[in-house]
């Protein structure tokens, strides 16, 4: 008999609610295990992550785990690592960038999966999404992420890793030099636990 954990992610997998707005159709990604102990909370999977099937398999994936200060390998362990973004699908493209996520999925998947990952003890909030959904929208993703004392060790604000973002971390060197070593720090903390 599998646990209501297994049989949650199962459900997830199978979904296709959005699937009639997703330009690629469903394929939701998301990694968990109930004895995760970090958990990313990001956005929506990318092109390449829809193709690949695997969560942060791309240039963002790369400047994450760099942040994290942890190898590949390690990321890829859901009894270690959960990987919840805010909509499991490719949501497509807006403009020059990928979509929002879709608001549907949230709601129908989001409370149910995070009840299941009771280890929980570091909590990485990528992008404005999932900035909403875990603090709210008293502040700017920038205004957030400086406040990183606020909530540290046990939740960080990030900007989104990708390479699109390089200006955003060009004009705030505070981050990279203050809070990727504060992260890591508390990455390690959490792993040597």
């Amino acid at each position: 008999m599998r646990n209501s954990l297994d049989e949650l992610l199962l459900r997830i997998r199978a979904c296709r609610a959005c699937e009639p707005f997703l330009p690629l159709g469903a394929r939701p990604v998301v990694q968990a295990a109930s004895a995760a102990r970090i958990l990313i909370a990001g956005q929506a999977p990318g092109l390449k992550v829809h193709q690949s099937g695997i969560a942060f398999d791309d240039a963002s994936g790369e400047r994450l785990r760099d942040w994290m200060g942890i190898p590949r390998t390690l990321f890829y362990q859901p009894g270690t690592i959960a990987i919840v973004p805010m909509g499991f699908c490719y949501p497509g493209k807006q403009g020059h960038a990928d979509a929002p996520p879709r608001a549907e999925c949230a709601p129908l998947w989001r409370l149910a999966l995070l009840e299941q990952l009771g280890s929980i003890q570091l909590t990485l909030v990528i992008g404005r999404y999932a900035q909403v959904w875990h603090l709210g929208a008293k502040q700017s993703l920038t205004e957030a992420a400086q406040a990183w004392r606020e909530h540290a060790p046990g939740l960080f604000v990030l900007p989104h890793p990708s390479p699109r973002n390089r200006p955003w971390l060009a004009r705030n060197p505070w981050f990279e030099a203050e809070v990727v070593p504060a992260l890591r720090q508390a990455v390690a903390r959490v792993l040597a636990a």
